[in-house]
């Protein structure tokens, strides 16, 4: 790709926040038709550099030269006129619109009365839906959609702008397997046309099947920039992080303990009668020090699975939860939270942060009475206690009184882990935990996870990783369209096992027993 005229040339870009230095004389370029990756650990820099990229971020030192003619966008708009889109990790959508709304928002088509033409809108939409093989209708509000769904309006959103130039970050994150599969076809078929894409990604398998090039940012620097035929992951992820990242093990089996959380047929009805259910049937147990995963696709059920038990789902399910002996059934988060269970969502931005408050805040927010002194908030508690939340969990800020919106995505998340930490809870409900988490901070939570078992917590855990759940899970079970389809201990599951069991049809379905 390198013999190609650069689309695109980053030279000397650098950026500074209040106390933090996001980047540091950075440069890169981009040829037409080139898949050009740009990896490195949370805030090292790339959110950043495409917000440059794509005119979010209009005050910093260093040049653009795009198609050979420097360049200084004044927003989004001018970015998106001169051929630059961008779809963001944390998705950017408007929730009462419908998803054809959302993608041609501020460029609605009219008719010739000057009226929103919202039947060619939703054609155009289905079109490019389509394309990505996306079971989403047109007309659906977005706020009905789950976030996997939601995450391909924002990618039939940039598809939208017909660019030269596409900006994807961690565009899989929220897809099921058939899904990223699709996408990456698109991506195929976008380069071959000519297209330059600039991808980012933890995902080194995603990396070394799409990239052509991979530029390497850590700690708001340059590092390196490699072929993709000439480098290896290890070799990737070892200059991301500055050091060896080593397999990652257990000293010894986790011992689990007695049981701690049974479900006996635990059944949620859809949205309307003629639905099928959300969940059918689903029986499951959990004991001490156990992690317990829930393998399934997107729709399969995981989500409003630890949703009905954390007492957050749309109707109250049937069924028998009984926690620590006792039977329960949540009318609200707040009852579950005072028994002992804690739910990390799967939608950081949505339904985990929030976004006006301070990194303290946000910790402390669940525990805020432990944090007074004669009726008045503490600073010297809330400190105290966000700082060995950021000592455990390495979270990387300006300090507990930076925005929570400054942090990058996976120092967010643990930063929401930290807030249900500090409630002590009995089961930890992970749903897709190490979305948008780099390569080392996975290590780092995976042996939290660890210790926090070994200390008698209990975790049910949702994941579209397999290996993840295969390399931190005692158990796992499969759900497939609401209803449990397998379970498997570590020594007997491997990866073709689950997705047979995560697409078995109906009529294959073995009964469950108690």
């Amino acid at each position: 790709m390198t013999s190609e005229p650069a689309r695109l040339s980053v030279q000397h870009i650098t950026k500074r926040f209040p106390g933090v230095t996001a980047l540091a004389d950075v440069s890169l370029d981009a040829a037409a038709g080139e898949v050009h990756a740009i990896v490195g650990e949370n805030g090292a820099g790339k959110s950043t550099l495409m917000k440059i990229l794509s005119g979010a971020i209009t005050d910093y030192d260093g040049e653009i030269v795009l198609r050979g003619r420097t360049i200084r966008f004044a927003g989004p708009r001018d970015a998106e006129h001169a051929g630059v889109s961008i779809m963001y990790q944390e998705l950017n959508l408007v929730e009462e619109l419908s998803a054809a709304a959302n993608i041609f928002l501020g460029r609605e088509k009219r008719t010739r009365f000057g009226l929103l033409d919202d039947r060619t809108m939703e054609q155009d939409a289905l079109g490019y839906f389509a394309q990505l093989g996306a079971p989403v209708r047109p007309e659906s509000r977005v706020a009905d959609l789950r976030v996997g769904d939601q995450q391909l309006v924002e990618i039939a959103k940039a598809l939208s702008l017909n660019a030269d130039i596409l900006i994807m970050d961690e565009p899989t994150s929220a897809l099921s397997e058939p899904e990223v599969r699709r996408l990456f076809q698109v991506i195929r078929t976008l380069k071959s046309s000519g297209v330059t894409i600039l991808y980012i990604s933890h995902k080194m398998d995603e990396v070394f099947e799409l990239a052509d090039r991979i530029t390497v940012l850590r700690d708001g620097r340059l590092v390196q920039t490699v072929a993709r035929a000439q480098a290896e992951p290890r070799q990737v992820i070892n200059l991301m992080v500055g050091r060896e990242i080593a397999a990652l093990h257990f000293d010894e089996p986790r011992r689990p303990g007695d049981e701690l959380l049974r479900v006996e047929q635990l059944t949620l009805a859809g949205r309307d009668r003629a639905a099928r259910r959300m969940l059918d049937g689903v029986q499951l147990t959990l004991r001490r020090g156990e992690i317990l995963g829930v393998a399934g696709l997107l729709g399969a059920g995981r989500t409003e699975l630890l949703e009905c038990l954390f007492g957050a789902g749309p109707v109250m399910p049937a069924g028998k939860i009984v926690l620590a002996g006792r039977h329960v059934m949540f009318r609200r988060p707040a009852d579950a939270m005072a028994a002992g269970l804690a739910l990390v969502t799967e939608d950081r931005k949505r339904l985990g942060l929030f976004d006006q408050m301070t990194v303290a805040e946000n910790i402390t927010i669940t525990k805020l009475a432990a944090m007074l002194t004669a009726f008045l908030l503490s600073r010297r508690k809330e400190f105290a206690a966000v700082a060995k939340s950021a000592s455990d969990l390495s979270i990387r800020s300006a300090g507990p009184d930076a925005s929570i919106t400054s942090l990058s995505g996976g120092n967010q998340q643990k930063c929401i882990i930290a807030r249900w930490l500090l409630t002590k809870p009995k089961v930890l409900l992970l749903d897709e935990p190490t979305r948008g988490i780099d390569v080392g901070a996975k290590a780092e939570l995976y042996v939290l996870m660890d210790r926090l078992c070994r200390s008698g917590l209990g975790i049910i855990m949702t994941s579209s990783e397999l290996p993840e759940l295969l390399t931190v899970c005692d158990r796992i079970m499969v759900l497939c369209e609401g209803r449990k389809t397998a379970e498997f201990t570590r020594a007997e599951a491997t990866e073709e096992k689950i997705m047979h069991a995560a697409t078995r049809p109906v009529a294959q379905r073995l009964p469950i027993t108690s």
